[in-house]
C-alpha cells in the first residue's frame, strides 16, 4: 500500500474570522464550510485546507457525536506552500504586497525553483514555490 496524494491540510488559527478573510479575500480560496469559533474549510484546487482554532479542536467531542473525529491541534506557526510557476510567483509578490502583506523572503534554490516566503494572520509561515524545487512537474 502506499499513499496516493494529500487530500486536506491543517494550520491553526485563535481568530478564524481573520484567517476566513484572508485566505478568501488575499489568496482566493473558497471556503465551504465553517463552525464559528471552531474551523473554517477552504478549497484549494483539488485539495482542501482546513483552519482549526486549536482552543475548540483540542477539547474531545461527546462520545455521542455525529461525527466523532478524534481531538487535535497545535500550538506555534505551521507551515504550508502553494504551488505555483514562476510566473505567478511574480504576480503572487506583486498582490500580496498590495494587500499589505510582507514578503519575508524571496529567493531560488540552489538544485533550481523559486520560492516566497510571507505569513498568515496566524503567523503560519506560507509559501509559493515551483513544484520543480522537489523534482515534480
Amino acid at each position: 500500500m502506499k499513499a496516493s496524494g494529500i487530500l486536506e491540510t491543517v494550520l491553526y488559527a485563535a481568530d478564524l474570522d481573520a484567517a476566513e478573510t484572508f485566505y478568501r479575500d488575499v489568496l482566493g480560496l473558497q471556503v465551504t464550510a465553517k463552525a464559528e469559533r471552531r474551523q473554517v474549510f477552504l478549497r484549494c484546487g483539488d485539495q482542501m485546507l482546513l483552519i482549526f482554532n486549536p482552543d475548540a479542536t483540542e477539547v474531545p467531542l461527546p462520545a455521542d457525536a455525529k461525527i466523532p473525529v478524534p481531538p487535535h491541534g497545535a500550538r506555534g506557526p505551521g507551515h504550508v506552500c502553494f504551488r505555483a510557476s514562476a510566473v505567478e510567483i511574480g504576480r503572487w509578490r506583486s498582490h500580496l504586497e498590495a494587500h499589505g502583506v510582507s514578503i519575508e523572503a524571496d529567493f531560488e534554490w540552489p538544485g533550481g525553483g523559486r520560492s516566497i516566503y510571507f505569513r498568515d494572520p496566524a503567523g503560519n509561515c506560507l509559501e509559493f514555490a515551483e513544484p520543480r524545487i522537489w523534482n515534480l512537474t
